[in-house]
């Protein structure tokens, strides 16, 4: 007989506890501040402040870490609370079982994760009949049941293809109900081998899900957030996966439940830098909230299920889409951010925000124009660069050393190596306490990624469950080290007392207390004299090249390239930019160098870099038109590390996020239009003249604006020209 369908246990279905969900959230943000150098949240005034919400959020690139950062950026900028959907396999783990329950989370059994080998090999005897499978020497009568899967082995790194069983007539039939669409199966089907006919496979059982369901539309009806990574699990590739029914179903069900409980869909895009490793940087946005279409409820409610499923996940992935950098490879995303640093000026930084935008209008872009022969010339020649970078061991900013005098190559080689030694001396003894567990945790996420690679079919290196990996051994590993070092330290002082530096009236306990401050403080500068440290490590290497005759011209030669290139980027971008893009010039991100840019004599009054809010920004929080209402955001956050200077990689005066939407008073532009279709005009007026204004004086055409402007003042030119528009 074939066993019953799984159920998850109703021990895991815990209510929420506010204390303790806000307790783990403050505990846990310390780790995220040391192990990220920034994450920067985006779009935040856009989530609903009261409302069932549920909260997709994609890429799914860092397995228990992406929870983590969900819920921290939705407390801290919105001060909500949501129970993340979490996969039961991971439920089933002590440490995070019992730390999901405390916060609420709520387990998803999934097939994928209870797949196992079926006995003998399955083929396709009739191609006519794509749903009857039959069976050599298989048990399908005690291994499978009707509502379970078959899956079958996956081909060249992708997902393996599967299908729901309908029936199983016997132990060597069986009927599907959907047949295997793909060429790739059908030929795994119908091939003939040594082995025998058709090919081996996987069987999972059924899952019943009615309890999540019910979970779920429980804690939306209450007004409550439920987060969820449509995804279904974690990878490493530069693409989404194609989303889960799962959301949908839930959106929907819950609206037919309880038409009042004003759902909204609230997508999130996780945009990693260097997502595995330590110190790296990430952008949580938040899009436009979806409202789900009363329409497609109707069709949920009539009986069209797969229908209305199907319209809403197609509008949720627009969605993660708007938020998110997806590439069709590894390859064409290293070419899109070499695009982005050759486009940008050179001696101008981007606020990782204005970066992920880039990345993502490029990415567009390429997409949109991939098959236009300059976009395929280009491609090859940015490919060229960077396989030249890769070879001289240099990263793009650097090429500009080539620019560089011998005598202020050597006096810059000079100071900074005098820097580095200064910190390295000051990192050392941290580095020497944190030593074991940096080994620990290398050792046992390289360790974890192999495991997680083996056992998937869509990950490419398995770098999703690296940071996980190494969070929770630092987190287990960090304090039995440091309290060991308490421990030989109170020894050492009863046995010695610091060859009298120790008074005697000093209790041991004191030693203690005075070992639990002093190591962790001493390991916490070594973390920000070892990051800058780093930092300058890396800037000494075109530094030696500069001054090798071998190597200088090959730098200087690559330096006229680079400019080449940038040039032809530029242009490109210009001229095809405003065919996708019809508020290109309104909205672009760095301006024209006619425009004030780093070539223009106005550098120093017009800013080469703006922060455009997308069109989605244009409306607030209630999805109408009109001017967007939202709070100012407060000046400062205590409640994580970033905010103590020591580690803060930007200045702590200013704001987690520029969006922020907590705390201070509502602000509402102050115009009198009557629609934002004329506020938008008018704005677009302005912009146009200032812009031709600019244009003129970069030109030179100075008599021309005398006789225009009068001879007036810088700032009385500028009123006039809004007064005249």
């Amino acid at each position: 007989m074939p066993a019953a369908p799984v159920v998850p246990q109703a021990k895991d279905f815990a209510p929420m506890i506010n204390w303790s969900y806000d307790l783990i959230i403050w505990s846990f943000s310390l780790l995220v501040d040391l192990f990220f150098r920034e994450v920067h949240p985006r779009g935040a005034f856009r989530i609903p402040k009261r409302g069932a919400v549920i909260f997709v959020a994609a890429p799914h690139a860092n397995q228990f870490v992406d929870p983590l950062i969900l819920m921290r950026a939705v407390r801290l900028e919105a001060r909500r609370r949501l129970a993340i959907l979490v996969a039961e396999k991971s439920m089933r783990r002590k440490f995070i079982g019992w730390l999901s329950r405390r916060v609420g989370a709520v387990p998803v059994a999934r097939a994928q994760d209870m797949t196992s080998n079926g006995t003998g090999r399955i083929y396709l005897p009739d191609p006519e009949q794509p749903t009857k499978i039959r069976g050599v020497g298989t048990k399908f009568e005690d291994e499978c049941m009707p509502g379970g899967l078959l899956v079958l082995p996956a081909l060249k790194g992708k997902s393996p293809a599967s299908a729901e069983i309908l029936e199983v007539l016997n132990d060597e039939e069986i009927v599907l109900k959907k047949e295997f669409k793909s060429s790739g199966a059908i030929q795994q089907l119908t091939q003939e081998t040594a082995d025998g006919k058709g090919v081996t496979f996987k069987k999972a059982p059924k899952v019943d899900q009615t309890m999540v369901y019910d979970a779920v539309f429980h804690r939306l009806n209450s007004g409550g957030c439920v987060g969820i990574f449509p995804e279904g699990g974690s990878h490493d590739r530069t693409e989404l996966l194609p989303l889960k029914a799962g959301v949908a179903i839930m959106a929907l069900g819950a609206l037919s439940a309880n038409p009042d409980c004003d759902l909204r869909i609230v997508p999130a895009g996780l945009n990693y830098f260097h997502a595995h490793k330590f110190r790296s940087r990430a952008v949580v946005e938040f899009g436009t909230p979806i409202e789900v279409p009363k329409e497609l409820v109707d069709l949920y409610k009539n009986g069209d299920k797969r229908e209305a499923v199907r319209a809403l996940l197609e509008m949720i992935y627009n969605g993660l889409t708007a938020v998110t950098v997806s590439a069709p490879d590894y390859e064409t995303l290293m070419t899109i951010q070499a695009a982005r640093r050759l486009y940008k000026p050179t001696h101008k930084k981007l606020p990782l925000p204005a970066v992920v935008e880039l990345n993502r209008r490029l990415v567009t872009g390429y997409t949109h124009f991939k098959d236009d022969p300059r976009i395929v010339s280009l491609r090859a020649s940015v490919a060229e660069y960077n396989r030249q970078l890769r070879l001289l061991g240099l990263r793009d900013h650097q090429v500009e050393y080539a620019k560089f005098s011998v005598p202020k190559v050597v006096a810059t080689l000079i100071y900074r190596v005098t820097k580095l030694t200064i910190l390295g001396i000051g990192a050392l003894p941290g580095f020497i306490l944190f030593l074991p567990v940096f080994i620990a945790t290398k050792i046992i996420s390289i360790k974890k990624a192999k495991e997680a690679l083996k056992a998937s079919t869509v990950k490419i290196q398995g770098r999703d469950v690296i940071a996980t990996w190494k969070l929770l051994v630092a987190l287990a590993f960090a304090p039995v080290c440091y309290n060991f070092y308490v421990i030989l330290f109170c020894w050492w002082t009863a046995a010695h007392r610091f060859y009298g530096l120790m008074p005697d009236w000093m209790p041991t306990i004191g030693v203690a207390i005075v070992g639990w401050i002093l190591f962790p403080t001493i390991t916490f500068a070594a973390l920000r004299f070892g990051e800058i440290g780093m930092d300058i490590a890396k800037s000494l290497r075109p530094l030696f090249l500069s001054l090798s005759p071998a190597s200088a011209n090959t730098l200087v030669r690559l330096r006229e390239r680079r400019a080449q290139l940038s040039e032809e980027v530029t242009r490109l971008i210009n001229d095809l930019g405003p065919e996708l893009f019809p508020d290109f010039e309104a909205g672009r991100i760095v301006v024209r160098p006619t425009d004030g840019g780093p070539s223009s004599p106005l550098n120093d009054e017009v800013p080469a870099i703006h922060f455009p809010r997308r069109g989605s920004d244009a409306l607030s929080d209630d999805g109408q038109g009109g001017p967007v209402k939202h709070s100012v955001p407060r000046n400062e956050s205590f409640a994580n590390l970033g905010s103590i200077g020591l580690f803060a990689s930007r200045p702590v005066s200013r704001a987690r996020s520029r969006t922020n939407s907590t705390g201070g008073f509502p602000v509402m532009a102050l115009s009198g239009m009557e629609s934002q279709e004329g506020f938008e005009s008018v704005t677009k007026k302005i912009a146009d003249a200032m812009m031709e204004r600019r244009r003129r004086r970069a030109q030179g055409a100075e008599e021309e604006e005398a006789m225009l402007l009068g001879g007036e003042s810088e700032e009385e030119q500028e009123e006039e020209e809004k007064k005249d528009v």
